[in-house]
């Protein structure tokens, strides 16, 4: 019975949502209360699902007003705490009696989120620290939500079909992903041991510390680090040095780690009494393999060139592409956008701004974006926004190209040379993806060999008698090993000789003339 009573609060909340707001774009109803304002106050009445659900949408800028983001991203801070006793139960259920484990435990808390709430305490030695509470039976009850939310998306997009174009389920099914992990505490302790690793011995960045390994799914306890949010007025005379210490954080963690913490808004964000960063609630934290680093290099070069073409090949190598394009309406879009950014001053530039209005530009033009790119984008507004509330002063562009120079030094081995034009960026690429596509080559090559003669075709006369298209496919191979060996020669050093000879590039070069004399040779 409890389901049904759920699940008719939950429909008539969101039915009578959904029917006001038609009354009111059609003008039969007027209201001085903001849509967005209202939808953002109904999920929270709803609970914990909701709110995160909320969150989740509030990711997708591509397709979202500005005015719902922005009221479903304040989500995070309007949740009552749970009862105490309640609480003290699940601490008990994780460690042990209280008694045994803290010399006290304050049973108010001090903070509370949608999935947990945080009380001080002290460890037998002194040490202050704060545990972290996840909120009883939330599992059972996101669940149980997930499962009436599918119910109502069935029931909207049986009345209003077209809304399938905005693939409503796929959302769900990003959302109960998402909420899988955020409400895994153990997952979230190896996430700030992680970052512990990342940041140790920094002198402008910190971690709290998870205290002796007292993780479960449902409690953590971590080291108490006192601090001022990093909004507080106060800091106004550190704000310089700390937008440029937030910066090179964030952009060691996209370029080099490979690894970010995805929620850096000011309440997650403290300054110690030492002048450290000090990142909080690892819950949320996004990846980008090293393919995308570079790919985001990329479009960051190609845009600040104000290359559309090249722009929109960026763009479209981080993994948007979800049918056919029309490339020509894309690139006069993206020229659009360059155009507006070249009238304005440096220090105006928006890396993620630029991103959200690529990816705006490319919705129904058969483009998704993918998870990790929004968790991206999602980090990289928040940090703008935090370096410009520090410093208006800042040049986020010039501290981009800072880390995007590494990268590239990176990859070209440490050269001093930095490379800023495209031919220079792809030839990088070829040169140090040549060795694996080579081998792919040679790989291929040889199975060709072993086959053959058993795939090739014989005439009436038993004759052999190849396959022009398998011609054509030594041809393309062998252009591909021609150049891989050339670039491979070009960049050797040090690598394996033979008699004075680069061992590679040869062996390339000599499969390359192998699969030449395949195509030209007469049957």
């Amino acid at each position: 019975m409890r389901i049904v009573g759920r699940l008719l609060r939950i429909n008539l909340a969101l039915w009578g949502q959904l029917l006001w707001w038609i009354l009111v774009q059609v003008g039969l109803l007027r209201t001085h209360e903001s849509p967005a304002r209202r939808l953002a106050c109904l999920l929270e009445r709803l609970g914990t699902t909701f709110v995160k659900l909320g969150q989740g949408v509030s990711l997708h800028r591509e397709f979202l007003p500005d005015d719902y983001v922005h009221e479903l991203q304040r989500l995070q801070d309007h949740v009552e705490p749970f009862d105490a006793a309640l609480a003290r139960s699940e601490v008990e259920r994780s460690f042990g009696p209280i008694e045994r484990v803290f010399a006290s435990f304050e049973e108010q808390p001090f903070a509370a989120g949608s999935i947990a709430q945080v009380h001080h305490a002290t460890m037998p030695d002194g040490r202050a620290v704060v545990v972290k509470v996840r909120r009883p039976g939330i599992r059972r009850t996101m669940e149980q939500d997930i499962r009436i939310l599918r119910w109502f998306i069935r029931s909207v997009l049986w009345v209003i079909p077209s809304a399938r174009r905005l693939r409503p389920f796929d959302l769900i099914d990003e959302l109960a992903r998402n909420l899988v992990r955020e409400i895994d505490f153990r997952q979230e302790a190896m996430n700030n041991q992680r970052f512990g690793e990342i940041f140790r011995g920094s002198s402008e960045i910190t971690v709290p510390a998870v205290i002796d390994n007292l993780y479960t799914d449902w409690a953590m306890v971590q080291e108490w680090v006192p601090g001022r949010r990093i909004d507080d007025p106060a800091l106004a005379a550190q704000g310089p040095r700390l937008a440029r210490a937030l910066v090179e954080a964030y952009l060691w963690m996209f370029f080099h780690e490979g690894v970010f913490h995805a929620d850096p808004h000011p309440g997650n964000l403290f300054v110690r009494e030492d002048g450290r960063i000090c990142l909080h609630d690892f819950g949320l934290v996004g990846f980008l393999d090293r393919g995308t680093r570079l790919n985001l290099v990329a479009f960051m070069l190609a845009f600040a060139q104000q290359d559309a073409d090249w722009v929109l090949d960026a763009f479209l190598d981080l993994g948007v592409l979800a049918g056919h394009i029309d490339r020509q309406d894309l690139r006069i879009g993206q020229e659009e956008i360059i155009r507006d950014y070249a009238r304005r001053p440096l220090g105006e530039w928006s890396f993620g701004e630029v991103f959200l209005r690529v990816m705006r530009m490319g919705h129904g033009h058969s483009m998704r974006m993918p998870h990790h790119l929004l968790v991206l984008m999602r980090a990289m507004f928040l940090m703008e926004a935090n370096v410009r509330r520090l410093d208006p002063e800042f040049n986020l562009v010039q501290g981009l190209f800072t880390r995007a120079g590494a990268v590239m030094r990176e990859a070209e081995k440490a050269s001093p040379v930095v490379p800023v034009d495209r031919l220079k960026f792809e030839s990088l690429l070829l040169a140090r993806q040549a060795p694996r596509n080579l081998g792919r080559m040679v790989h291929e090559l040889r199975e060709l060999a072993q086959g053959w003669e058993a795939r090739a075709w014989r005439d009436e006369r038993g004759r052999p008698r190849h396959d022009p298209s398998r011609r054509l496919a030594a041809a393309v191979a062998a252009l591909g090993l021609y150049l891989a060996s050339a670039w491979l020669l070009v960049q050797h050093s040090g690598g394996a000789e033979a008699m004075g000879v680069p061992l590679l590039p040869t062996v390339g070069f000599a499969f390359a003339g192998l699969l030449t004399w395949s195509c030209v040779r007469k049957e």
